[in-house]
């Protein structure tokens, strides 16, 4: 007898391995390895959350639409656009199986997240990963790699783990270098960090152009990573066959309640992100003060450069053994850095003291 045989491609794909959360041993962890928020969710999107409880016997609203609306008003958005996912990771599978398959390319950049080599393996297409200049998704490597087989072109912008971004009259010049029959997928998950007046998510060019979606998350600035809550804003048409194609009831009810919760609550975002930009000016600034490469990070993570690879990863252990968890950056090519989230002002200090300590032994 023979064991059933995955479609090809699947065996191919390295399962994508989230930042660590615990240290064998460790009293206290300092968690700085998910770019998660700092201050932990808004007290209103928790009381949301368990408000629930008694209600874990019902199905959620299959159409999300309490949450749509909220999105709607927060972002000056059309509701009949946005498609609810559990996580946006899950958006970004539903459009690669939707758009792409076997015989397709799928273009995403050298550095850029993970998960778009695999949701492209995983629906058979092939993945083309194109170089960056200086760290920052290069338009000209994107289109120069187009081909007759490309579907679709994944730009995490900002991107993580660099930090970088591509600017409003950038993305305007890809969009306008790609066939109408290339879908191009804006990954905006930490756009609400961004401050710099010619960024732009994307969602003008949503409303222009039939082949871009925008993707956003609750996981960062809205620190609703644990639940799982992402949104995808699209043409009216690719809106109608995502939600063909998603599962029914993709949203647990809980999550439902806290991201409406979480959007009303604007007080505490911009607390969120006023703790963040002092944070993280400090953090890139005391790296610098150490002799330490960083780049310049429009999010919520600084990514640091050591003299070597060796030199990264005998910080990374030294890290740990003081009960600091940062992210490791071999796994996206560039095995001689470090990504370090923004933390509270307590973490932030403990973790620029350890690597201090670290540099001058």
């Amino acid at each position: 007898m023979t064991a059933p045989v995955p479609r090809p491609g699947i065996m191919d794909i390295a399962p994508y391995v989230g930042g660590e959360s615990s240290l064998a041993g460790a009293r206290r962890i300092v968690k700085l390895s998910s770019n998660e928020g700092a201050l932990g969710p808004s007290a209103k999107a928790m009381a949301a959350y368990a408000a629930q409880v008694d209600k874990l016997h019902r199905y959620p609203d299959g159409n999300a639409s309490a949450l749509r609306a909220a999105l709607a008003e927060r972002w000056a958005v059309d509701p009949a656009r946005i498609v609810c996912g559990a996580g946006s990771d899950e958006i970004l599978g539903l459009l690669c199986r939707a758009y792409a398959g076997p015989g397709d390319e799928v273009i995403h950049t050298a550095h850029g997240f993970l998960m778009y080599a695999i949701a492209a393996k995983s629906c058979g297409a092939t993945p083309v990963s194109v170089p960056e200049n200086n760290l920052t998704a290069d338009v000209d490597a994107i289109l120069r790699a187009v081909t007759p087989r490309t579907r679709i072109v994944f730009l995490a912008n900002p991107n993580n783990p660099t930090g970088t971004y591509l600017p409003t009259a950038t993305l305007r010049r890809l969009r306008a270098g790609l066939r109408d029959d290339i879908l191009l997928i804006l990954d905006a998950a930490y756009a609400e960090f961004v401050t710099e007046k010619d960024y732009s998510a994307g969602i003008e060019l949503v409303h222009e152009y039939e082949n871009v979606v925008m993707t956003r998350t609750f996981s960062k600035v809205f620190a609703l990573g644990g639940l799982r809550l992402g949104w995808g804003y699209c043409p009216l048409a690719i809106a109608d066959v995502l939600h063909r194609s998603r599962n029914p009831f993709n949203v647990a009810s809980p999550a439902l309640a806290a991201g409406v919760a979480a959007l009303e609550d604007v007080e505490h975002m911009e607390r969120c992100l006023r703790q963040n930009q002092q944070g993280l000016a400090w953090v890139q600034q005391e790296a610098k003060n150490l002799g330490l490469e960083v780049t310049e990070s429009v999010c919520n993570f600084s990514l640091m450069r050591f003299k070597s690879a060796e030199a990264a990863a005998q910080a990374d252990a030294f890290l740990r053994e003081n009960g600091i968890i940062v992210r490791a950056m071999k796994g996206y090519g560039l095995p001689e850095r470090l990504r370090v989230t923004i933390g509270n002002d307590e973490e932030n200090q403990i973790v620029m003291a350890t690597l201090k300590d670290f540099l001058h032994r």
